[in-house]
């Protein structure tokens, strides 16, 4: 995966313990963490959702190619006046709730207001810097669905608004089972947390 290479539970654990994000343990309760890669341009797939979780006392972390980024469509050409959504670094507790993805498929969609950047500047390089442009707190539809039913993406484009959207359908259908397994134990709401892939060097050097 370009960008990202194979990480390891421990990894993660300390990303976010540096981090002071909640940590979630037991058997299957979820910690779904948004990995957004340095390269904010590009209008790929190239930032990661894993899925962090206990499983017979064990940690186990499912890795998968997504975007945490509005595709180019969207950058220059906003759905909304204020500009394009970016979803603001952090851990977003209860953001997700079971629903439907534009009323066509389940999904996980907005539960509770969130924090977003509104970028304006209709070009492809995406702000990310909270102190460079507007926060707005709301219900932006901020949902994480899949792009293509049938196929694994490449583009972003009109996929992603501000959404996190998984590449792969297969994926996708993986991590959907895995939230469905969780919920019979949690309950029907997920938080979310998403770094940034420096977060991740910085807690490797750390350890080091």
């Amino acid at each position: 995966m370009r960008g990202f290479s194979k990480l390891s539970p421990q990894a993660l654990l300390s990303a976010m313990e540096l981090s002071k994000h909640k940590v979630f343990e037991g058997e299957l309760n979820l910690n779904i963490i948004g990995i957004r890669a340095e390269n904010t341009r590009a209008n790929t797939f190239n930032d990661l959702i894993c899925v962090l979780y206990q499983q017979n006392g064990e940690w186990q972390l499912k890795q998968f190619k997504a975007t945490s980024d509005a595709g180019l469509y969207w950058r220059k050409k906003p759905m909304n006046i204020d500009g394009t959504a970016v979803l603001v670094a952090g851990q977003h507790l209860g953001l997700w709730t079971f629903g439907y993805h534009k009323g066509k498929y389940k999904a996980l969609v907005q539960n509770k207001p969130v924090l977003v950047l509104r970028d304006n500047d209709k070009n492809a390089e995406l702000e990310t810097d909270k102190t460079q442009a507007e926060l707005q707190l709301g219900y932006f539809g901020i949902n994480c669905h899949r792009a293509s039913a049938h196929n694994e993406s490449k583009q972003v484009d009109k996929w992603s608004a501000g959404c996190q959207v998984f590449a792969n359908p297969d994926d996708f259908d993986e991590f959907i089972t895995l939230c469905e397994q969780s919920a019979e134990r949690y309950g029907n709401t997920f938080s979310y947390t998403l770094l940034d892939q420096n977060q991740l060097k910085e807690s490797k050097e750390n350890a080091d």
